[in-house]
């Protein structure tokens, strides 16, 4: 398989139609991969499927929709906690999530992409915590695009990560980074637990 180029990601918060398309427009992208389990916003009416779908059209970018394999809301029962909560690690390794991410991986190749979900902080959203891992695994450590215009390294909101959860002394460690990684899979388990979906026991129960 040919090196994918790098992916971006974002989220679309509470931003104006111009200005998200402004952000895709500097970072030059041309797919965005809409990671969103329910492509729909009903207080920002711009960013629900069609009509984001349409918004993209206008400016040549294809929109692809991702959310049944890469979406932080799965149907699959065997991705939730006994407590109801998203089981990040365990959707990772189903044949769901992993076909998901070789579609991804292709359209990477030739294509600039941008993974779309709604929340700005990379660190709230399972575009982070779920499918980044994923893609540094792949050696496509993601890009991820903030609402000011600015962009974070995959390294840099790993390290962000690891500060809000009192690792800053390994957060650039590099003489020891089997002490980083061991902090790291601690500090996602950690921010999994406060920002992942969760459903309700009898919810998760008829699922």
């Amino acid at each position: 398989m040919a090196p994918a180029k790098t992916i971006f990601t974002v989220g679309h918060s509470n931003l104006e139609a111009a200005d998200f398309l402004s952000l895709l427009a500097r970072a030059g992208i041309e797919i965005v991969a809409d990671v969103r389990s329910l492509p729909q916003s009903a207080r920002f009416p711009q960013f629900s499927q069609q009509a984001l779908e349409n918004l993209l059209r206008g400016k040549n970018i294809a929109y692809k929709f991702f959310g049944e394999e890469l979406g932080g809301r799965p149907d699959d029962p065997a991705a939730y906690f006994d407590d109801g909560r998203v089981n990040y690690p365990a959707r990772r390794r189903s044949f769901a999530f992993q076909t998901g991410l070789e579609r991804l991986l292709k359209l990477a190749q030739e294509k600039t992409v941008a993974l779309l979900c709604a929340e700005e902080d990379p660190l709230d959203c399972h575009r982070f915590l779920m499918i980044s891992p994923e893609l540094v695994a792949a050696g496509v450590p993601p890009v991820h695009i903030r609402k000011d215009g600015s962009r974070e390294s995959q390294e840099a909101a790993e390290n962000r990560l690891l500060e809000a959860h009192g690792f800053a002394d390994v957060a650039a460690n590099t003489l020891f980074p089997e002490a980083r990684t061991e902090a790291l899979e601690k500090a996602y388990e950690l921010q999994s637990a406060r920002a992942a979906f969760r459903v309700d026991r009898a919810a998760l129960q008829t699922r």
